[in-house]
């Protein structure tokens, strides 16, 4: 382990207890036996098998995205050595051989890296949201299921705050504040393992010469690790690097936002400036980060106080969809080149 320092607990809380405090942290937790009596965690505490034949009974036949790598990747999910792609092959398979591949390479010292990533499980497992509930409905959660065996999944963000559930088998993240982006040498934004940009850091062996300034963001760490049952609130756009650390592991995922689905994904707004402001002369690169930090950034509600609440339009806060839907078709308009 790099990380010593570890996230805080909390050891009373239940899906049906679970408090809005926990839920709008700025922090992580680790919430200890949140989900000891889900179905699946029950099941999985059995024994592997258990926990698999469990997820068989749910499945509805539709095939599931896989990425498969060689022994030689160590479960490193990475691109390939010229990042042009990936090490990893993504096929779609049946989840019953999926399984079966797993199982037959559990007692491998070398395993090929099997993953399942993502897969939204009303999709492939319908019930099993409704067996396995983490109390969350009312923010309408995307709930999914990751399902593999030995994986490293390198450091990434996400937008959406996160209640991340260990089911079967153990996990391990390794967590960084959302300042610690320039310390963790984050690569290309067009193309990614995932669909979301990721450190080039090889945690089991970072290379210090090439990034030295990791050391900073390991200074900045936590790290959380979670048994069958467990679940860590992650907040939104915390850096974090998954290992699966047994021959089977299961996680469930459930993703919301703060804000809502109108005002579209703040990616959008990066790499709109990305396209307009990066390359200006630094002088006006300071210009616009003054009106970002005055509209966005620093704005207060008394900012907008002399504009006559009629004509606040895209000023108004909070924005209305109305509004919304204004911006989003003028941009459209004067996107067209």
């Amino acid at each position: 382990m790099l990380v010593t320092k570890l996230v805080e607990h909390v050891y009373d809380c239940r899906p049906d207890n679970i408090s809005q405090d926990i839920l709008s942290s700025d922090s992580p937790l680790i919430l200890k036996d949140f989900a000891k009596n889900w179905p699946v965690v029950e099941a999985g505490k059995k024994s592997p098998q258990h926990a698999a034949d469990y997820l068989k009974s749910l499945y509805n036949g539709t095939q599931v995205f896989t990425a498969y790598g060689e022994p030689d990747i160590k479960g490193r999910v990475f691109y390939n050595d010229d990042m042009t792609g990936f090490n990893c092959q993504g096929v779609r398979a049946d989840l019953n051989q999926i399984l079966q591949r797993i199982f037959a390479h559990s007692d491998d010292t070398s395993p090929p890296t099997i993953y399942v990533a993502s897969a939204e499980v009303n999709s492939w497992l319908p019930g099993f949201a409704e067996q396995n509930n983490a109390g969350l409905e009312q923010f309408s959660p995307l709930t999914n299921i990751w399902i593999g065996n030995q994986s490293r999944i390198a450091a990434h963000y996400d937008f959406p705050n996160n209640l991340a559930i260990c089911a079967v088998g153990k996990r391990r993240y390794t967590l960084f504040p959302p300042e610690q982006v320039n310390n963790l040498y984050v690569g290309p934004m067009e193309l990614s393992p995932g669909g979301q940009d990721i450190s080039l850091v090889d945690f089991a062996n970072p290379d210090f010469d090439k990034f030295p300034k990791f050391k900073q963001a390991l200074d900045a760490a936590l790290v959380a690790d979670l048994d069958a049952g467990d679940a860590l609130y992650l907040p939104g756009m915390w850096w974090h690097h998954v290992e699966g650390l047994t021959p089977f592991n299961v996680l469930v995922t459930h993703w919301w936002r703060d804000s809502p689905s109108f005002m579209g994904r703040p990616e959008n707004a990066l790499k709109m400036a990305i396209l307009s402001l990066r390359n200006l002369p630094e002088a006006q690169r300071k210009a616009w980060k003054a009106l970002f930090d005055y509209y966005i950034f620093d704005q207060q509600p008394d900012d907008i106080e002399h504009i006559p609440e009629h004509v606040r339009g895209m000023l108004q806060l909070p924005l209305s969809p109305l509004e919304a839907k204004k911006i989003r078709a003028e941009l459209l308009n004067k996107l067209k080149v």
